[in-house]
């Protein structure tokens, strides 16, 4: 099990290259106070004999002194290093321990379980692959236990292995066992974890740790060692996308120039085209150098010297990429921050940012929202203090390349240093806002330059309303398709026509062929379309004009996030109700019969709910009423509101 070999005592050279081929795996313990991360990694360490014999004398007399085990060895001395943390028979600081076996390297970190230390645990699991989060059999799922998985799956470790911990004071029940797994089943459901695996252990007695537990023989999965020895995690490196992140350029005379760096993430071959970011400038690598010579491609997470074919602008900080496969350029973006300083954060302070070899000055602009990572849910809040995590929305003074963190946890990572002490205050992970670009989700969006101002018009609303004889409104009739709504509008606009009223009619399809021609017809886009056409709602109403918008608008949300952008006092919301069989009666295009036998997806009414207007002004049975008589009702109501008077 110990990474012994008689290749040691033959050929040592053959053993070190044997060594440094294995692969790597680096893992963290967290969990809640004294529920045992320093003891399973003494176990690891003593039953796998990678313990010398002399620090194994010295723990054995400061397990006398400092052990919580009465006379027994400690094995929570092995990483329990500070004299503080010996002394409370606590973990303070993260502790890194390394250690191989015939199969893998490790690199394991120890972090604490204390509230007060969340930002050392979120320090040790940044670089993580796989996180062992323990519980104590005895109490099972506390506080930590959600906010440490919560940190874990926020940072991107997608292996998670609980080990259910201390089955020696709980009689080895396999009872315990399953109620605890459950109920972590349950949790992990709302996190974004791929991989989750269950042992139960004892880290003192090392029951299921190296070797299997003859006390549990319900149990028949790994052992922890052997599950450590065997995840796969080679799939979990980004070989996809190139992002080489320069960090030094390399001159040394006038015959050389090389750009040097370590791969973030991808592969770079002789030959292939790059273009620099932020600048756009393309050239082709030259060579791939490295202190061995010279290399005919490169990958993550190697350390090489590019050369190109041609003299670009190319300094410290700029990212080289392959040219059909770009990260996000842009001095805005979103992220969720793990604050670690004293100081609270507050919103307008300039702090500095570092992400990869790029240094920015940056401002946080605003907080969305405040995780309560106990119960998971989203609160406001006006700033951060130590240990909390929210979602900024942030602004630099230069535009740099990321990804988001998900999808690459190098070129999506940053940390905040306080541009006085010049003390790291904070860590941050970018937000997938090309996922949130996808969906469409832009009614929280802010302008992107602080710049912009709206400037009033010469023309008073009064002066308007005097010219045409109305006060503008927006009437937005909503149903599924089918159930009359552009006829109404059309029908309406001549009758407000001839009675010498100006008007507009704005549709869904109107949109589509033009403003919102790139949106599909999800959820997502749809609320896209109706915000788009909300701010030209907005234009028309300004101007005087009384607009007709004819939108399915399937979602409530949507439909009062509109109304809030036109103005509560502008917005009309008429409910075209009509049921569903009326509605596919009237289908000329055959829509409803391709999505009832699947074809379509995303039609309102089949492939999900639409949902009706909680409080409409007005309803219409249009599948009772005449095309004219839904004309009348509307002319009536806009009459009673005083948009129009009542004689034409």
């Amino acid at each position: 099990m110990s990474h012994q070999s008689d290749l040691i005592a033959t050929d040592i050279n053959a053993y070190l290259a044997q060594h440094e081929r294995k692969e790597l795996l680096r893992l963290l313990t967290c969990g809640s106070v004294d529920d045992g991360k320093s003891t399973l990694i003494g176990r690891l360490l003593y039953d796998s004999k990678m313990i010398y014999e002399d620090q194994l004398a010295a723990i054995r007399k400061d397990s006398l002194r400092h052990g919580t085990t009465g006379d027994d060895f400690d094995p929570a001395l092995l990483t329990d290093g500070l004299k503080a943390e010996r002394e409370q028979g606590i973990t303070i600081d993260v502790a890194y321990r390394y250690f191989s076996t015939a199969k893998r390297k490790f690199i394991i970190a120890d972090t604490p379980g204390h509230e007060q230390y969340t930002r050392n645990m979120a320090t040790g699991a940044s670089t993580c692959d796989l996180a062992i989060i323990l519980i104590d059999a005895r109490h099972g799922i506390v506080t930590q236990t959600r906010r440490h998985s919560f940190i874990a799956s926020l940072l991107g470790i997608r292996h998670i292995v609980v080990a259910i911990n201390k089955m020696d004071l709980v009689d080895y029940s396999e009872d315990v066992y399953d109620r605890i797994r459950g109920e972590y089943t349950d949790l992990s459901a709302r996190l974004e974890i791929g991989d989750v695996r269950f042992i139960p252990i004892s880290a003192l007695k090392g029951d299921n740790v190296v070797e299997p537990s003859t006390n549990m023989s319900w149990y028949q999965g790994s052992t922890m060692m052997h599950l450590l020895e065997n995840v796969h995690i080679a799939s979990d490196r980004n070989l996809i996308d190139l992002r080489f992140p320069v960090q030094y350029v390399n001159r040394p005379d006038l015959n050389f120039r090389g750009f040097c760096g370590t791969v973030a993430s991808g592969v770079v071959r002789k030959g292939d085209e790059l273009v620099a970011l932020p600048s756009g400038r393309r050239s082709k690598v030259k060579s791939i150098v490295t202190f061995d010579g010279e290399l005919d491609s490169a990958f993550a997470p190697q350390a090489v010297t590019l050369t190109l074919e041609d003299e670009i602008d190319v300094s410290r900080g700029d990212v080289l990429v392959h040219p059909n496969n770009v990260p996000r350029v842009a001095d805005t973006f979103e992220a969720m921050v793990v604050w670690m300083a004293d100081a609270p954060l507050s919103p307008g302070r300039q702090y500095s940012i570092k992400q990869m070899t790029k240094d920015a000055i940056g401002t946080i602009k605003s907080i969305r929202y405040r995780m309560n990572v106990n119960t998971l849910n989203r609160e406001p809040a006006e700033r951060l203090a130590l240990n909390e995590i929210g979602r900024c929305a942030i602004r630099l003074n230069q535009p740099i390349a990321f990804d988001a963190y998900k999808r690459n946890r190098a070129t999506g990572a940053f940390i905040v240093i306080d541009r006085v002490s010049n003390v790291t205050v904070g860590a941050g992970m970018i937000l997938d806002t090309q996922t949130d670009a996808a969906r469409r989700d832009h009614w929280e969006t802010e302008p992107q330059s602080e710049t912009l101002s709206e400037r009033p018009s010469d023309v008073t609303p009064d002066e308007r309303a005097a010219r045409f004889g109305q006060r503008p409104v927006t009437l937005l009739l909503t149903g599924l398709g089918g159930s009359g709504k552009t006829s109404i509008a059309r029908a309406l606009e001549r009758r407000l026509f001839e009675m010498g009223r100006a008007c507009a009619v704005l549709d869904g399809q109107s949109m589509r062929l033009g403003l919102s021609r790139d949106l599909g017809f999800t959820q997502q886009d749809r609320s896209e379309n109706l915000r788009r056409a909300a701010e030209l709602f907005k234009v028309l109403n300004e101007n005087g004009l009384i607009c007709i918008a004819a939108f399915v608008a399937p979602t409530e949300a949507a439909r009062q996030r509109a109304r809030n952008v036109v103005g509560a006092d502008r917005m009309l919301i008429v409910h075209c109700a009509a049921p569903l069989e009326y509605c596919q009666s009237r289908d000329t295009s055959g829509i409803y019969e391709r999505a009832a036998s699947g074809e379509l997806a995303n039609i309102p009414g089949v492939s999900f709910p639409y949902e009706a207007p909680a409080s409409p002004d007005l309803v219409l049975a249009t599948d009772q009423w005449s095309v004219e008589a839904c004309v009348e009702e509307l002319v009536a109501m806009l009459a009673e509101r005083g948009v129009i008077d009542g004689g034409g």
